[in-house]
């Protein structure tokens, strides 16, 4: 593996050079978010020959669009699903250990407004604690009203009771995907963004590869492997449709998708260091106010969505709910016009067989499913980032049971640490706004870079850009502001004048269209709150 000192180049040519090469790979994964990018890593872990396709950027759709938590799941334990939250509470511990420049622990409080839910919401999170174990990041506190008010300064104090602190944890998605891809290529995996698959290959009915198209200059491959992966997030089912006109079959859909919006806000509104929890809104759902990277985050929402948009519009009703919840427990109520960045993204949820419409998404499991296709075909959704590991390890368990695989050795995702984490400290606070102490130990080499002097906004440098489009896979305006360095999704207004100046570094580093019309029209949309 490359020292950090030498990051691995992400040379398009290179890339796509090695995709025409004729060969036969052990594995291929159709997919660049969590799900797809894990069992990438987890196989070249394991000595297979891997490669993944992503049809965009990695991370461009549900895995860059998450709340930005490391959690066990506490909604999950008061529905009674232990074993979920047992699972996600040890791969918690997993992640903060593999990848601490980009995942840190974060203490939340519930703020109680009754005299009896801080009884009763703490006798559950110490339900938390004791199935977390040794695997605990603190010891959940009961508060009274001036302690409550000292770890949340901005939140409601007429009529506040009291609260409760509990530990989870937070983490930047998008560059933990990128951390995955580049992890994974330093293990010999072939790792391709924009790269759409256009077919599916099978032989006497049996799945033996892909067709895929480059999307920046149109060139077609074929790629044969013992084993395909379907890890497409909402777009499974589309895959499997495939693979089932293929076999002369109808394929039933599996996927109920999930739209979860967030509002980003100014930290004003919750200054401090701790993330407020309502574990019960006047609708039965749940709200966060986490602080992230300088911003305030506040959602999410829980609403079916039947189209597959690539980038979902939220609904106005979803833009109420979430501020007038917010409003109940801030002391300062924010309102549409506080709104620096929306987004919205969409849950890969298993539906249930007795679900035929999908309008139950509160109550379906967010377990995921892996599934294998007469063909061979196999298929992983559902889950959250949090146990992105385990369900990489159930795929690759799944290849083996079906016989695609006769054995393979045993996982080492566990206890190996991604990009950036050897030798790096914990990051201090991700609450704080973003900079270089993301790239962990990498952090120097970007710095010594041409231009890490030169500040296009606060805490992105002009090297941040070229080391973007020289090691981190990215091609365009949007990958750099939206995925590599999260400024869409804090603040679409100065991500929008940032923008023309990003724009013309990547065009130096690619000889590319950086798009830039693409990106300002993108900022738009996600400064726009439907009415």
């Amino acid at each position: 593996m490359p020292t950090s000192a030498q990051p691995l180049l992400t040379d398009r040519p290179r890339l796509l050079e090695a995709l025409a090469q004729p060969r036969v790979y052990d594995l291929a994964v159709i997919g660049g978010g969590a799900t797809g990018l894990g069992v990438a890593l987890d196989a070249a872990l394991r000595g297979l020959s891997v490669v993944l396709l992503e049809a965009h950027d990695f991370a461009k759709g549900t895995s860059s669009r998450a709340t930005k938590l490391v959690h066990g799941g506490v909604r999950y334990l008061a529905q009674g699903n232990v074993s979920l939250v047992r699972e996600a509470l040890h791969e918690r511990t997993t992640l903060l250990h593999n990848a601490p420049h980009l995942a840190q622990p974060l203490p939340f409080v519930m703020p109680s407004y009754k005299v009896w839910e801080t009884p009763f919401y703490g006798i559950g999170l110490k339900i938390y604690d004791m199935l977390a174990g040794k695997a605990g990041l603190g010891a959940t506190e009961f508060l009274g009203a001036a302690g409550t008010s000292r770890c949340l300064p901005g939140v409601r104090t007429r009529g506040l009771c009291g609260g409760v602190k509990y530990w989870d944890g937070q983490f930047d998605d998008a560059r933990l995907a990128l951390a995955l891809a580049r992890t994974a290529a330093a293990q010999g995996a072939l790792v391709v963004n924009y790269c759409a698959v256009t077919g599916l290959l099978h032989d006497n009915g049996r799945i033996v590869g892909l067709r895929c198209q480059d999307a920046e200059f149109g060139s077609e491959y074929s790629v044969r492997a013992r084993a395909l992966v379907n890890a497409a997030g909402v777009w499974v089912d589309e895959i499997r449709r495939q693979d089932g006109a293929a076999l002369g079959r109808t394929v039933k859909p599996m996927v109920a998708p999930s739209q979860g919006v967030h509002l980003v806000v100014d930290r004003s509104f919750l200054p401090g260091e701790h993330a407020l929890l309502v574990p019960k809104t006047r609708d039965g759902r749940v709200l966060f106010a986490v602080p992230w990277l300088g911003k305030l985050v506040l959602g999410t929402t829980d609403t079916p969505r039947h189209d597959l948009a690539l980038e979902p519009d939220a609904y106005a009703r979803e833009v109420d709910f979430i501020l007038s919840e917010a409003g109940h427990y801030l002391q300062r109520a924010p309102t549409r016009a506080d709104v620096k960045s929306i987004w919205v993204g969409l849950r890969p949820l298993v539906r249930p067989p007795d679900d035929e419409d999908g309008e139950s998404t509160k109550k379906i499991s967010r377990e995921h499913t892996v599934l294998a296709s007469p063909s061979g075909l196999i298929t992983v959704t559902g889950g959250k980032w949090t146990t992105y590991r385990a369900m990489a390890e159930d795929v690759l368990d799944k290849c083996v049971q079906t016989g695609l695989f006769e054995s393979l050795p045993p996982s080492r995702t566990a206890d190996f640490k991604l990009v950036g984490a050897a030798g790096a400290g914990r990051r201090s606070r991700i609450s704080q706004p973003p900079g270089l102490d993301a790239y962990g130990s990498e952090a120097a080499y970007v710095q010594a870079l041409e231009g890490g002097d030169v500040e296009i906004v606060p805490g992105l440098s002009v090297a941040m850009v070229r080391f973007a489009v020289r090691y981190e896979y990215a091609r365009c305006v949007e990958d750099m502001l939206a995925r590599r360095f999260r400024l869409l999704f804090l603040d679409a207004r100065l991500a929008a004048q940032a923008a023309p100046r990003v724009a013309e570094v990547v065009q130096q580093e690619t000889g590319l269209d950086p798009r830039l019309g693409q990106f300002l029209d993108l900022t738009r949309h996600y400064l726009n709150l439907p009415s």
